[in-house]
């Protein structure tokens, strides 16, 4: 597919949503509109404005057949410069959707929405003091969502309401990163190592962990920060011995005020790497959440993602913590797993709802470029859009007739169908920290290798960030510098 813009430089803007219509088109965007090279496959995006009204027309080209996607739209000259601009970018995407809607088959529930963060959209048109009606009719016109992910965005918006009213300004989050699996997934491109190959870099990855942890503590109490949810993810956290866990946790209890924190969640992802003696280090420091992640409750499944522990581990796992005390348990399924067939998914989702925990996070199967699923994609069998659609419109339902409403989502780039991720739970189990991620209201400062700091400054609506390195014998050996890129932290809010 050959593109040519006339009159706005949005390629990034264009290229998304291309990509959601022709999935297995290759992209070449091209400086002229040469007919004699155009190809069987050409695309001009053309935009003017003109007299306080914006023209946004495509025009696709394809074995010689022409469609046309044509968007006019006025606007206030009063309008400010960003929302201009978002204006432009939004009336150009969609000129492409009325187009590419009478070329391809494919599905697009989510219309022009190609970002991670839909959600944002949907708080910013509430603090404008838009009724639902007026959200729901922007929705649909601006961005062509379909009926069924407007009413979904809505109830995820005022859900998460409920959790950011309750912040207080100068409350933050914490994450702490712990970059090793029993194996590594097939999917996954987080950044994480098997044990087994990097055990040498554990204990020392944990020393310069609790330097940088010591370190954001002296920047925490200068700029008169409360600590509201910690999260120590991964990789997996409980793949470190309990020795290590206690020290971890004993450096963090001791060093950062817990007294506010309203939320303290550990990733126990892989059953395999939980027993009764860390479940009990974990429960001695007052976490109060834990992730247990299937993923699948299919043996096959299991087996082809490259997990080493069963469905009945699973339940073991699940049923050890609950023994403990552990009453906010969230767990993990991926819709959308190689070789599934809807009945097995709907069968992992039945077999979690019979041990009932708090949360359910459902993500949709996304093929990331870091993931051996990538390097190897040929060797799988990749689940169908419409086929996922079925998995989800079964989640939605299943979740409320088990009493579960959803409460975060986000997307990802690559996701099978350009669906969703939908986190579900019980009455008052929302997770503060997925909240605040997602959302952007609160500043997250992130420690360990690979992590991301995220800096929220609400006085001039900015969002900068602090990235560490993402090699553990590099994080280990650039400690000191990781710790002096935290020093930024002051200059920002200045």
């Amino acid at each position: 597919m050959k593109i040519f813009l006339q009159g706005h430089q949005h390629q990034y803007e264009i290229e998304r949503i291309a990509h959601v219509f022709f999935p297995n088109e290759s992209i070449e965007f091209v400086e002229k509109d040469d007919e004699g090279q155009r190809g069987d496959f050409f695309v001009e995006s053309q935009f003017k404005d003109m007299n306080g009204s914006i023209y946004a027309l495509t025009k696709i080209i394809k074995n010689g057949n022409i469609k046309e996607g044509l968007v006019v739209q006025k606007y206030n000259s009063s309008i400010i410069s960003y929302q201009y601009t978002s204006l432009c970018k939004s009336m150009i995407k969609l000129s492409f959707y009325r187009a590419a809607k009478q070329v391809s088959q494919v599905d697009v529930p989510w219309g022009t929405l190609t970002g991670i963060r839909p959600t944002k959209i949907i708080h910013n048109l509430i603090e404008e003091r838009k009724s639902d009606i007026d959200i729901k009719y922007i929705l649909s016109e601006q961005y062509a969502v379909s009926d069924e992910k407007i009413q979904l965005i809505l109830e995820v918006a005022y859900n998460e309401l409920k959790v950011l009213k309750q912040s207080r300004p100068n409350s933050i989050g914490l994450y702490i990163g712990i970059p090793f699996c029993p194996t590594r997934c097939l999917y996954c491109s987080f950044v994480s190592n098997a044990v087994h190959k990097a055990q040498k870099f554990v204990e020392p990855y944990v020393e310069a962990l609790i330097r940088e942890i010591l370190y954001t503590r002296r920047i925490i109490d200068n700029m008169g920060w409360i600590v509201e949810s910690i999260y120590i993810g991964g990789g997996t956290p409980t793949v470190l011995s309990s020795k290590l866990l206690e020290r971890l946790l004993y450096t963090l209890c001791t060093q950062i005020n817990v007294e506010t924190v309203k939320e303290f969640t550990i990733e126990a992802g892989r059953p395999d790497t939980i027993d009764k003696e860390k479940l009990n280090t974990i429960k001695k420091y007052a976490v109060s959440r834990l992730s247990i992640n299937p993923q699948t409750m299919n043996q096959s499944t299991l087996k082809t993602i490259g997990r080493c522990h069963t469905p009945e581990d699973v339940v073991s796992s699940f049923q050890l913590a609950r023994d403990l005390g552990f009453d906010n348990i969230n767990m993990d399924v991926i819709a959308g797993l190689p070789d599934e067939t809807v009945e097995m998914y709907q069968n992992t989702l039945k077999e979690i709802q019979k041990l009932d925990p708090e949360n359910i996070t459902v993500h949709t199967m996304s093929i990331k470029r870091a993931s051996k699923l990538h390097e190897k994609i040929n060797e799988y069998s990749i689940t169908q859009a419409h086929i996922v659609q079925d998995m989800l419109k079964f989640t939605q339902q299943f979740m409320k007739d088990n009493d579960r409403y959803p409460y975060y989502l986000y997307r990802q780039k690559n996701i099978l169908g350009n669906l969703e991720n939908v986190g579900y739970c019980k009455q008052d189990f929302e997770c503060i920290y997925n909240v605040q991620i997602m959302e952007e209201r609160q500043s997250i400062i992130a420690m360990g290798c690979g992590a991301v700091t995220k800096l929220v400054n609400a006085t001039n609506n900015r969002i900068d960030r602090i990235f560490n390195v993402k090699e553990v014998e590099e994080y280990i050996n650039r400690i000191d510098e990781m710790l002096h890129r935290k020093d930024k932290i002051y200059q920002y809010f200045i």
